[in-house]
């Protein structure tokens, strides 16, 4: 996603000797981002099991590319955004669908599996399951600002001048969901999305003569938080955070129309020979415990239910004051996006842009 560095290509395999005869001689082939298989992760997998785990690290667009030049082959397990999975799947079919009873569910949050089974579902089957998730939504400082609560609160007259958010994407969406539209169920009609856009590009112009700056980069927005001259802005939850380790008073809020979330997943792609050790990797890493470590080298959390429990402290504390229960189960998941809203997005951003 928009937060994360991109990463290389390459490959690497990890091996561990274990005293006991394997259970099995099985390797899996494991298509992946950077920080999602760590090397004490892995070692802990193949000493319980027996199996080895081969390592190639890339994005979603190498993944993409890399099963579609095979036709789902070369990997066992692959782990694109979900909304990478229905689109190729149906052009390409590049993945197989997943056997749910293979798969503990009860290791999963329950709002984030059904969300993403939604998501990924292509003529019945469905193709993923999450993982590593994180959020788009607000990074307010709660002392000088503590009435934004969503999206359209940085509008208010009281933040005059000291907001900034990107014009990009996420922000026409949460200002819809703000403003009590669903964009996300238009999705299957242009006209209706249009629409929304309209309603979405009238209040961000009202909204512009406020906005002390469109931020385009991280570093810019941390360094406008940080020095208060920004006490508002919309970023990501592990932005947030951080500024939170350095001051108590600036953390990341949920919006209460719901942060906006991406998911990276789990999927089997259509030419695999390890289906069972797959299977076996993705109960293994969705222990609490285990995905702990996980959060640790990505920074990110997993969908793993309880897996906060085992966090850092610091970092457990910031992540249930973001996220009680109820902001979790109102996360507005990215689904795919259909051909043709990309360009009447771009004419909304441009025009605000614009605007006097």
């Amino acid at each position: 996603m928009t937060q994360r560095k991109a990463v290389a290509s390459s490959t690497f395999a990890l091996t561990l000797a274990v005293l006991a005869v394997p259970a099995s001689a099985d390797t899996l082939r494991l298509l992946t981002w950077g920080g999602y298989a760590p090397e004490n992760v892995v070692a802990k997998f193949e000493e319980e099991t027996g199996h080895t785990v081969e390592v190639t690290l890339s994005n979603n667009e190498e993944m993409i590319a890399k099963l579609r030049a095979t036709g789902g082959g070369g990997f066992d397990l692959a782990q694109p955004s979900q909304d990478r999975i229905a689109g190729p799947q149906e052009e390409f079919g590049i993945y197989k669908p997943i056997d749910l009873s293979k798969i503990d569910t009860s290791l999963f949050i329950p709002s984030m599996l059904e969300a993403t089974k939604a998501n990924t579902t292509v003529g019945g089957e469905i193709y993923g399951v999450p993982h590593v998730w994180g959020t788009s939504g607000l990074v307010v400082n709660t002392a000088a600002a503590p009435g934004v609560k969503d999206y359209t609160d940085l509008c208010a007259p009281e933040v005059a001048g000291k907001v900034s958010y990107r014009l990009k994407r996420p922000t026409l969406i949460g200002f819809a969901f703000a403003m009590g539209e669903d964009p996300f169920a238009a999705y299957g009609d242009e006209a209706a999305y249009t629409e929304i856009m309209d309603k979405v590009e009238a209040k961000l112009i009202e909204c512009k003569p406020g906005v002390k700056t469109y931020w385009s980069g991280g570093d810019e927005l941390m360094n406008l938080v940080r020095s208060g001259e920004v006490v508002a802005s919309m970023a990501w939850d592990t932005g947030g955070w951080k500024l939170n380790a350095d001051n108590p008073d600036i953390t990341f809020v949920a919006p209460a129309s719901g942060a906006l979330g991406w998911v990276d997943t789990f999927v089997l792609p259509a030419k695999g020979k390890a289906d069972d050790v797959a299977y076996e990797w993705i109960n293994f890493v969705m222990r609490p415990e285990i995905a702990a470590m996980i959060t640790e080298a990505a920074g990110n959390f997993t969908a793993s239910k309880g897996a906060d429990e085992y966090a850092a402290d610091d970092l457990k504390a910031r992540y249930q004051a973001s996220f009680p229960p109820e902001a979790l189960d109102n996360i507005k998941w990215y689904p795919p996006v259909p051909a043709g809203l990309e360009a009447i997005e771009g004419g909304v951003l441009d025009r605000v842009k614009a605007a006097n």
